[in-house]
């Protein structure tokens, strides 16, 4: 390829004020970037962007490119990058501003369906599994080159609008290192890629584990009220209505429950009066 089908060559500086200058005109015309940016010598600092970068680097039909795409996403060339199910698209600005797509095959169903089952009851709860904070075990899983989530070369295919008749340029390499970036905050993006749905990998795990803290802590202090009063709260729920009189009715065993939950709220505010009060409301009974 001649020089005249690149241009002349564009200074670090330059792209940069490039790059500065058309995000800037996108976001006035109500196009917001999702621009890649660098923060220190590691281009990604979380399990799942680590484990991206380093699964690019493993495959020796990508060597001879990925150092370029390295230097150009460090350079904040990448302004825009977006992800949807099993496509990236991007845009790269180096001697001229070039557009990139990239589609990822879905991962077969066999092959998640396997991958989950191997993950079974190990992964316990949806912030660890986004933030990849889970034992070695289910790392080396969901990592392994040949079964686990991430695809190999043959399932990525590349286009970018450069004069570079390779299929991975350099800008090409700038953008799949620019996707482990963006895995740092947004690891769901790779689920996403490979059209499987991350919740698959929890639903094995216990229900309890998988409550909320407000949820356990309401549980917890409600079955603790239960005994300190010896009040069956769940019969509660069943219990007949009161019938009606012409004199103000007693209140129902319903309502009383729903006072005393109302009660157990207060308790950690207010644990003293609260718990008066508590005592105060099951002697309706």
């Amino acid at each position: 390829m001649g020089f005249g089908s690149w241009g002349r060559y564009v200074p670090v500086a330059e792209r940069r004020a490039k790059a500065a200058a058309h995000i800037k005109k996108s976001e006035k015309s109500g196009k917001a970037c999702n621009p890649v940016v660098i923060a220190g010598r590691a281009i990604a600092k979380t399990f799942w962007g680590k484990q991206w970068c380093t699964h690019l680097e493993s495959y020796s039909d990508f060597a001879n490119r990925l150092p370029r795409g390295r230097t150009y996403v460090r350079n904040g060339s990448v302004i825009d990058l977006q992800i949807s199910k099993g496509k990236i698209v991007a845009q790269v600005m180096g001697s001229s501003l070039y557009h990139v797509a990239i589609t990822v095959k879905p991962m077969l169903e066999k092959k998640w369906k396997s991958l989950v089952g191997a993950c079974s009851g190990k992964i316990d709860s949806l912030i660890e599994l986004l933030q990849g904070k889970f034992s070695q075990s289910v790392m080396k899983i969901i990592t392994e080159k040949e079964t686990g989530l991430f695809p190999k070369p043959q399932e990525i295919n590349m286009d970018c609008s450069c004069p570079d008749v390779a299929s991975m340029c350099k800008h090409v390499a700038a953008v799949l290192y620019g996707v482990g970036a963006c895995l740092d905050t947004k690891p769901e993006w790779l689920f996403d890629l490979r059209h499987v749905n991350h919740v698959d990998l929890l639903e094995s795990a216990q229900s309890d584990a998988l409550a909320t803290p407000a949820e356990t802590e309401f549980a917890l202090a409600n079955n603790a009220l239960a005994e300190m009063f010896g009040i069956d709260l769940d019969a509660l729920e069943d219990a007949p209505k009161a019938k009606s009189t012409k004199k103000p009715a007693k209140a129902t065993k319903k309502e009383v429950k729903k006072e005393v939950k109302k009660d157990v709220k207060n308790l950690a505010k207010k644990p003293v009066k609260s718990a008066k009060k508590t005592a105060k409301t099951a002697k309706k009974f």
